[in-house]
């Protein structure tokens, strides 16, 4: 059996997940990046972590057959499938003050932190959190001299990635909604989820 969801553009949906389950994540029109994030269902103060799944895989990149790992170092997906293979492990959700910083739009600016809160509701305490989700279809390039430089993303319309649960998770993915720079193509749209038992 499977379930499917539609996220529209510059919002987000939470999913309850079985260990066990498949999450195809696909890329509808193409360049549009998605903020993947989840709490453990049984105890939310573990969470997806961005950082400790660096660590873990010792790089700043990951693909098929890499692990996705929660604040206590615990396996909480793995990637079965990946049709794109540049995603980001290294930006926080945006939020007001980032398109303030970067934008000065940031006045009731759509972001995935919002989204991610509202999908989460109160399981998960993100107005006090910075959250580094994977973000996935991201196109990260590091140059020479250790700057960051967000192009444009490499996935065309149709393309996905697969993910294991290895946990019983709650699941907030958001469309991401950055619409100022490359990170989206420059356009917000829709992406498919399908969770599959």
């Amino acid at each position: 059996m499977q379930k499917e969801y539609i996220v529209k553009a510059k919002s987000g949906i939470k999913i309850p997940v079985k260990k066990g389950e498949l999450i195809e994540v696909i890329d509808l029109k193409g360049q549009q990046v998605v903020d993947f994030f989840a709490t453990n269902q049984t105890t939310p103060e573990e969470f997806l972590s961005a950082g400790v799944t660096i660590d873990c895989n010792e790089s700043i990149k990951i693909s098929t057959g890499d692990s996705i790992y929660t604040n206590l170092y615990h396996q909480m997906f793995t990637i079965i499938e990946d049709e794109v293979k540049e995603h980001d492990l290294l930006h926080p959700c945006c939020r007001p003050e980032m398109y303030d910083f970067f934008y000065h739009t940031g006045k009731n600016h759509p972001n995935c932190l919002a989204n991610i809160n509202q999908s989460l509701s109160e399981a998960f305490d993100t107005k006090k959190a910075e959250i580094t989700p994977f973000n996935i279809f991201m196109h990260t390039k590091i140059l020479p001299n250790g700057k960051i430089s967000v192009e444009e993303p490499v996935s065309k319309a149709g393309d996905k990635i697969v993910l294991r649960a290895e946990m019983d998770v709650l699941l907030a993915v958001a469309a991401c909604s950055v619409s100022e720079s490359s990170c989206n193509g420059g356009e917000c749209t829709p992406i498919k989820i399908v969770v599959q038992e």
